[in-house]
């Protein structure tokens, strides 16, 4: 037998053993591969604000609840998320009816919680049915509890018991969910609007004008009246004033005529003629004017005074 014969038996004989090698290596990547992806398929991970519900067939068997890494079974069990953090729900605008028989409509948001995760999925199963049953809660207790009060209360910020109000609505919305095992809890229920029904507001409107233009008059009245006695007081003050004033000048003028009288008494005494002159000048002041005709003898001292006569 040549040396090739030798040679190509024994290449035949080292084929099947590396062909067998390489398809063990093959089938245990594979299998490292399928072992590595099921284990990476079925590992999950809890975050902080977040509840991890475990189900098997359907039924929830584990809630997870504090962060980490953990592991469910392959092709039997799995995993949803809920939330754990606190969450605002809006809640539909509603009518309701005030104790004063006035209709307005209430809007309102809620600040809420997943407390049980397991009750909330036996009663409510998901986080829009439990909100919806919240919202009908929270609706009861506010037509309950703004039945009671009046519009006036309701609306004016000076007499309200808002505050007071919205603490006992959050107060028996959550004795009711804990009653009924839902599993959650409202942290807070707060009115954020007021407002008419359409049909109202025109009237209300017509009311508020009215009110205000009472109210317009009576101070317009009142200014009116304060006028009055304010100008009344003013010519009072004024008369007295003028009053004293009058008084105070015929004090002034007595003593200025009798001051000139006794100018006057000084001076004629000094010379009776001017004296008998003076007052002859002032009886005829006052009895002749621009019609008076005067006849005067001509030897009369006043004609031959007129004349230039001084003898």
């Amino acid at each position: 037998m040549t040396e090739n014969n030798v040679f190509d038996m024994n290449s035949k004989k080292r084929e099947p053993i590396e062909w067998r090698r390489y398809t063990k290596l093959g089938i245990f990547f594979i299998i490292l591969f399928a072992v590595l992806l099921l284990i990476f398929t079925n590992v999950y991970i809890v975050k902080e604000g977040e509840y991890k519900v475990v189900r098997q067939f359907g039924q929830v068997v584990k809630i997870d609840k504090e962060p980490g890494l953990n592991f469910k079974i392959p092709f039997i069990q799995s995993t949803t998320t809920l939330p754990k953090h606190q969450m605002t729900y809006d809640v539909t605008e509603a009518e309701i009816n005030t104790k004063d028989k006035k209709r307005m409509l209430i809007d309102n948001y809620a600040v809420w919680r997943i407390e049980d995760p397991l009750k909330m999925i036996k009663n409510a199963r998901t986080v829009i049915n439990a909100e919806t049953k919240m919202e009908e809660f929270i609706y009861s207790v506010v037509r309950a509890e703004l039945g009671q009060l009046e519009y006036d209360e309701i609306i004016n910020d000076e007499k309200s018991s808002r505050g007071s109000l919205n603490d006992r609505i959050t107060a028996k919305v959550n004795e009711v969910l804990d009653r009924d095992g839902y599993g959650i809890v409202v942290t807070d229920v707060r009115m954020k609007r007021t407002d008419l029904p359409e049909a109202n507001e025109k009237s209300v409107y017509t009311r508020m004008i009215s009110e205000r233009e009472s109210k317009a008059q009576e101070y317009l009245s009142r200014g009116d009246a304060d006028k009055q006695r304010i100008t009344a007081d003013t010519d009072r003050e004024v008369k007295e004033l003028l009053a004293k004033a009058g008084a105070d000048a015929n004090v002034i003028r007595a003593e200025g005529e009798a001051e000139a009288a006794k100018i006057y008494n000084n001076s004629f005494s000094k010379d009776p003629g001017f004296y008998d002159l003076f007052k002859t000048l002032e009886t005829y002041k006052k009895t002749i004017d621009d019609k008076t005709v005067i006849i005067l003898p001509s030897d009369s001292p006043y004609a031959r005074l007129l004349m230039g006569y001084t003898e």
